[in-house]
Parts: structure tokens; C-alpha cells; sequence
């Protein structure tokens, strides 16, 4: 072993670094996140007509409409160009929203496919065309701005191992996975994602356990440990004794657990489908009254078209793409409308611990001198120059503190690493060991127990690993190792509270003692510790239940779940797993948690401004209402008033930029 977490000798040296070439860390996490849909944002004006023809057939349809009725010595064919564009343009969306009815989805568009059956009835085609022309252009403005990655589901399957390799007749044969069969010996390479539940066969194997249990350093593993799928072999090959087949094994149910977490997790109902639910009825209410009072079926088309909810089908929207690009700006991309208005109405922020609370790879903390005579500097700069060899992450840790500390390291000469335990070489002369107690024990028979005592006599070691460093057959020292907090969180935490968030909370498959001392420092006032997925899932779904809209913010493998289960689920894209930033709805392009809490604030934002424009346009809309219900606005001068309440609208909205 190469270190031991301080107070337990015993506990093997394990890391949180990035995982080695074959984990999922090395896919980038937004790599097949483009679809078909977003090619139009890349492309040319041909791109845009073929992905959103309705609404540039309405535009086209009014502009020749009106040249041949004013501007041409044909005036009655321009009525009947905007009627054909009606119904060519509009029956597809009255379709489309009757579909939605359908399947139970009651949503903002409704009062204007009522307004454009009536339209098609009453042979009004230019004020039908204005309602094709809002609501197709409010759904393509929805579509362009916002296209969801390729599917979670596909992103675990396509990490999962395909082949395995087992031992056969003195030789090695590759299978497909599927054809594993308990009791299989299957060796393991460097590198390889463990294809199924297993244990060692025979020796030790080092397996970094971070995509599922958010462990920060690889664990070895002794003959007849058990070790899941999921994980990744960094230490030398191994045989594993499979335990089970690949479809009950660890990261089949992590499959699962997405594909069941993305069926139970109930559709956003977006803010302009909230107030559609009441402000529909009233309309309808108010139409047939109108047309009763009136006698007249124009009056029912012109109490639709005034009452067409365009703050709701196109302000709202653009209120959200402004947020948006805001986002963006910071290296938030959100991939749904919905994520961003659900973001700002969070009840709850729940949080991953490694490589989200704190960076996933350890630093060094503290350098202690055990020996008279030997400096912190000279310490440290003896072990950098025999771990500069080594590609543990502890050793890069060792490498990265000596440089940071300005200690330029003296050459290492005949170095020998032992895989996953420690190194040992010449520097400045002196023959130098540094690694684990049970290593140096092994090495030169020596007993750390007093050196024990004086390393946690220097200060707070719980949640600290240790390396020993020993010279000429002595313990001159220890090095500190912790996986610190990022930059800032404490405050961020502060900020959420001040944002109207409840509950804050940690969840880990880490230690309780790493736990608690991460949001001791983290100052998260509620953490939970040692989780498996299911039940990552399962904390997330408590707290969605007792409180509303809850965010999961997490990395690897073992969040793609709990984020998908999340109301929102926000996945640190920027060095984090693949498949947790296609399982989520907002996605962080920098390693900065603290983003967390500027798309809350955006979300607020963007709610509040939208909602105040809501208040206008319907406001003006009743009043224009109650106006057409007695007769007094034709079809047309109310889809022209509309535009203008429209305008304000959209007025109103670009503030959010």
C-alpha cells in the first residue's frame, strides 16, 4: 500500500485522481450531445426552413398574401393566399395539440388552435395566420434555443465492457460479456472496466472504486475480496472469479436504476402551461358568452384571438433563452426550457461529495519532520524526486506539493516501484523509501507505531491519508494527503440560503469520518454518508416528496441516477463522467461547483421577469377581452393588438440578458 488514511493503519491507500484511459472520465462528457435538431443553429437559412417550416411558410404566406391584396391589381387573391397558408400551416398544430390533449398534457397552445379552427371556419385568414405564426413561432424558438443530449441510457450502455477475457484450457480466450458464466475466471488488464461482479482469484489487485462509491484514491484488494462491475483496474492484471452474470451484476442495476429513475421523473410542467391551466377556461368562458351576447360567431374568433397567450407561447421563451445565454456565458449549458425555469424554484440543493464538494484528486496538506535535523523542504523534495517516477496518484499529489512549495527535488537514481505500495531509490546518496507503514515495515523491519503518534500529535489527522517517508533505515517523516474543498463553497452555501434554498445536503458513497469533516469545512449543515446508487436515489426522492423541486449536483457514475431522479439534475461535465452530464438537464463546462448557485440565481431571475410579463400580456389581454366580447374589435385589428401586446412582452423579457 502506498499510504493508509491517518488513525487506521490498516486502510489501504486509495485516490481520487482521474481515472486512468479506459474509465469513464476519459469520454468527453459532452461528446455525442449534438443532434440532428441542433444542426440548424450551425448552418445556413436553408437549415432553419427545413427544421422549422411553419413558421417561415405563415411569414412568407402573409408577405405574398398582403402584396397581392395592396400592392397588386389582383387584390382577391391575397385573402385566399392567406387562407390556403392557414390551413396548410395550422391544421399540423392543431393536430399537434390535440395529441397532447390526448396524453393528458393541458398546455398554453390550446386557446389557438381553437383560434385557428375558428379562423379556417369563418374564412379569416390573415388573423389566422398571425395565430399560425405565434404559436409555431414560439415552439420554434423553444426547439432552436433548446435540444436534450442523446440519452443517458445510451451513454451507460456504450461504456459498458463488451468483451472479457477468460482463462481457458492454458489459454485466453475473448467473449462477449454476455456469455460470462459464474464461476468464470476472467483476467482483468490494466486499464479494463470490470465486466462483471467477481472477487480476486489469487493476489491483489488496486481498483479504483470511484465511479461508484465516490471513494478518492484506488483500494487494493486481497484474494477472495469482492469487487463490482463498474470499477477500473489500475494496478498490475489480475484474475477475478465471476460471482455473477453480467445482467445482475452492479452495473446492469445501475442501468436500470436511470432507465426506472427516467420513467418515474415526472414531466416539468413549464411556467406557461401553469397559468394556461386556468387562463383557458376563462377564455372559453368568455368567448361563448361574447358570442351569445353578440349573436355573432366573429366575436367568439375575435375574444380568441385578443386572448391567444402569446406572454405565455413566445415571451416566456425568450425570457428563458435569455437566461440561457447568460448561462452560457458561464459555462452553464442547460439543455431543457423547463431545467432552467425548475432550477429557480429550488426547495433543496443536494450535492455529491468527490470531485464535486471537494477536487477528486488529492493535495498535499502538511509535510511533518519526524527526525532531528530534516526540514520540511528537504522532506518533501526526498520524496518528490523518487515519486516523479511513480504514476500513482499520490505521487503526482507529492510532485505537485514540491513544486508549489518552489522545492526543486534532487535527482532519484536506481528507483523501484512496488505497484501500488510505495518506492524506493537513491537521493542525494542516502537510500530512501516512501509509502505505506506495512511497506516500509516489510522493507526494513520497522515499526511506525511511535511515528504514529507523533504525526497525530502535529494536528487533526481523521480523514487525512499518510505516507511515510524513511532514510538510511529511519523514519524521518510523513506527508498529509486530503482531497480539499473547492475554492469558495462555503460562501456558495451561504448564498443559496440567501436564495430561498431549504435544505442543503451532502451525499456520499465516502466514510462518515470523510464526510463529516467535508461538511464540517464545507459548512453544509446535513450530509449523508456511505450510499450506494439506489440509495443516492432514494435520499434524492425523500427530499423531492417533503419539500418540491429538488437539485442533485454530482460527477460519476454512481449520480447518473440520483441526477436523473432529481427534479433538476446539474452534472460537473467539465473533468466528470460522461454519463453523468448526459443524464442531467444543466451541465457545467468549468470544474467550478460554485456555479451552482449563479443558475439558481438565473433561474429566479428569469421566473420573476417572465412572470411580470405574464401579468401585463394577460392583464391586457382581459381587457381586450372583454372589449372583443361585446363586438367591438374585428378578427383582424385583435391579431394586430395582440402583436403589439406581444411586443411589449418581448420587450419585457429581453431584460433578462
Amino acid at each position: 500500500m502506498r499510504s493508509t488514511e491517518a488513525g487506521s493503519p490498516s486502510v489501504t491507500r486509495s485516490s481520487g485522481g482521474d481515472p486512468p484511459v479506459g474509465s469513464e472520465r476519459a469520454a468527453p462528457p459532452l461528446a455525442e450531445a449534438a443532434t440532428d435538431a441542433e444542426l440548424p443553429a450551425r448552418g445556413h437559412l436553408a437549415s432553419l426552413v427545413r427544421a422549422y417550416p411553419i413558421p417561415f411558410l405563415a411569414m412568407g404566406g402573409l408577405a405574398v398574401g398582403g402584396t397581392l391584396r395592396y400592392l397588386s391589381p389582383l387584390p382577391t387573391y391575397g385573402p385566399w393566399v392567406w387562407l390556403a397558408t392557414l390551413v396548410v400551416g395550422g391544421i399540423p398544430l392543431v393536430y399537434h395539440t390535440a395529441q397532447r390533449l390526448r396524453k393528458g398534457q393541458f398546455a398554453s397552445d390550446v386557446i389557438a388552435s381553437l383560434a385557428i379552427l375558428v379562423a379556417i371556419l369563418l374564412n379569416e385568414g390573415f388573423a389566422g395566420v398571425i395565430i399560425v405564426l405565434m404559436q409555431s413561432g414560439g415552439e420554434a424558438i423553444d426547439s432552436y434555443a433548446f435540444h436534450r443530449a442523446s440519452s443517458s441510457l445510451k451513454a451507460l450502455l456504450a461504456r459498458a465492457p463488451r468483451q472479457a477475457h477468460r482463462h481457458r484450457d492454458g489459454e485466453v480466450e475473448e467473449i462477449p460479456v454476455e456469455a460470462v458464466r459464474v464461476g468464470d475466471r476472467l483476467l482483468v488488464r490494466t486499464g479494463d472496466i470490470l465486466p462483471v461482479d467477481g472477487s480476486v482469484a489469487v493476489g491483489e489487485a488496486l481498483i479504483d472504486e470511484s465511479s461508484l462509491t465516490g471513494e478518492p484514491l484506488p483500494r487494493r484488494h486481497g484474494a477472495g475480496d469482492e469487487l463490482l462491475s463498474g470499477t477500473v483496474n489500475v494496478g498490475p492484471p489480475f484474475d477475478l472469479r465471476a460471482a455473477r452474470v453480467a445482467g445482475e451484476s452492479q452495473y446492469a442495476r445501475i442501468v436500470e436504476l436511470v432507465r426506472s429513475a427516467q420513467e418515474r421523473k415526472p414531466r416539468i410542467q413549464r411556467l406557461a402551461d401553469r397559468y394556461a391551466v386556468w387562463f383557458t377556461p376563462l377564455t372559453l368562458v368568455v368567448a361563448v358568452f361574447g358570442g351569445w351576447w353578440t349573436a355573432s360567431a366573429q366575436t367568439v374568433l375575435s375574444v380568441l384571438v385578443v386572448a391567444t397567450p402569446c406572454p405565455l407561447i413566445i415571451a416566456t421563451p425568450i425570457a428563458v433563452i435569455g437566461a440561457v445565454n447568460r448561462a452560457a456565458e458561464r459555462g452553464i449549458v442547460v439543455k431543457s426550457g423547463g431545467a432552467i425555469e425548475e432550477v429557480g424554484r429550488a426547495k433543496a440543493v443536494l450535492f455529491d461529495k468527490t470531485g464535486t464538494i471537494t477536487s477528486g484528486q488529492p493535495e498535499v496538506e502538511r509535510v511533518v519532520p519526524l527526525a532531528p535535523g530534516v526540514t520540511e523542504d528537504e522532506l518533501l523534495g526526498a520524496a518528490a524526486a523518487l515519486e516523479a517516477f511513480s504514476s500513482h496518484p499520490l505521487a503526482a499529489a507529492v510532485v505537485r506539493g514540491a513544486r508549489s512549495a518552489g522545492v526543486v527535488p534532487p535527482p532519484g537514481q536506481d528507483v523501484e516501484e512496488i505497484p501500488g505500495a510505495g518506492v524506493e531509490g537513491l537521493v542525494a546518496g542516502h537510500r530512501v523509501l516512501v509509502g505505506s507503514p506495512s511497506f516500509l515495515g516489510r522493507r526494513l523491519g520497522l515499526s511506525l507505531e511511535d511515528a504514529w503518534v507523533a504525526v497525530r500529535a502535529r494536528g487533526e489527522t481523521r480523514g487525512r491519508m499518510v505516507s511515510f517517508v524513511s532514510m538510511d533505515g529511519r523514519a524521518v517523516g510523513a506527508i498529509l494527503f486530503s482531497d480539499r474543498i473547492r475554492p469558495h463553497v462555503p460562501e456558495m452555501v451561504r448564498d443559496l440560503r440567501r436564495l430561498g434554498v431549504q435544505e442543503i445536503v451532502m451525499v456520499t458513497g465516502d466514510s462518515r469520518g470523510n464526510a463529516e469533516e467535508v461538511a464540517r469545512m464545507a459548512e453544509i449543515p446535513a450530509y449523508r454518508a456511505e450510499l450506494l446508487p439506489q440509495e443516492k436515489v432514494d435520499q434524492v426522492r425523500s427530499y423531492r416528496n417533503r419539500l418540491g423541486t429538488t437539485i442533485m449536483v454530482g460527477d460519476g457514475v454512481n449520480d447518473a441516477a440520483a441526477l436523473a431522479a432529481a427534479s433538476v439534475g446539474v452534472a460537473m461535465g467539465a473533468r466528470g463522467a460522461g454519463i453523468s452530464a448526459e443524464a442531467a438537464d444543466i451541465v457545467f463546462l468549468v470544474d467550478d461547483v460554485t456555479r451552482t448557485r449563479d443558475a439558481v440565481s438565473l433561474g429566479r431571475g428569469m421566473v420573476r421577469i417572465a412572470q411580470q410579463g405574464i401579468a401585463f400580456g394577460l392583464g391586457a389581454s382581459f381587457v381586450l377581452m372583454a372589449i372583443a366580447a361585446t363586438g367591438h374589435i374585428l378578427p383582424a385589428f385583435g391579431a394586430v393588438l395582440q402583436e403589439l401586446i406581444d411586443i411589449a412582452v418581448i420587450v419585457n423579457a429581453l431584460r433578462v440578458r
